[in-house]
């Protein structure tokens, strides 16, 4: 069975209450929660903290879970990038959009979750290559980075209604993108 189906599975499991398959869902997806809170708030504690907010949110919203929408890493992702944004707009600070110090002592991820998440960041950057340049950019600086809509629309000079049909049409050519290597796996 893929991650993809255990995550499914286990989603569904934690709809009716299983804490073992919650437990099982944290540990397969902690190292992803956690590496992109740390990107986002840029401080340790916030995000030790916030890691366990959004597995409570999973924890209350895992029967809202549908796979035929989402895969359920994107439906965690969102779920934790909405939690870090919140954080960072309740300390009014603008997401840093350097990269983590990587001498931060800690736990990471071991050398397979490593391996993983090299391979998929090189698979996401191949589909993000294949959309014009300031699309591109506008997906990192919301999905990665935090920008609003709002913010994202005056700094490419462009309606937000246009911003908004970019973000929405650039993401469907990703999630196109990124199937076809799940599909041939």
């Amino acid at each position: 069975m893929s991650d993809h189906d255990d995550n499914v599975r286990m989603l569904g499991a934690i709809a009716l209450g299983s804490r073992a398959d919650f437990a099982d869902f944290y540990r397969a997806n902690c190292d992803l929660v956690f590496g992109i809170l740390l990107r986002m708030l840029r401080d340790r504690t916030d995000a030790e903290d916030l890691l366990q907010e959004v597995f409570v949110r999973v924890w209350t919203r895992a029967g809202r879970y549908d796979p035929r929408l989402s895969n359920p890493r994107t439906w965690l992702v969102a779920i934790t990038r909405n939690a870090a944004i919140d954080r960072l707009r309740s300390r009014q600070v603008r997401p840093v959009t350097q990269p983590v110090d990587p001498g931060l002592p800690g736990t990471g991820p071991g050398p397979e979750a490593q391996a993983i998440a090299a391979d998929q960041r090189t698979r996401l950057d191949g589909c993000l290559s294949e959309l014009a340049p300031e699309k591109a950019q506008a997906v990192r600086r919301a999905y990665l980075d935090g920008w609003s809509y709002e913010e994202l629309a005056r700094d490419a000079g462009v309606p937000l209604n246009t911003m908004k049909t970019w973000l929405r049409r650039s993401l469907q050519r990703l999630r196109d993108c990124m199937d076809q290597f799940t599909d041939r796996e």
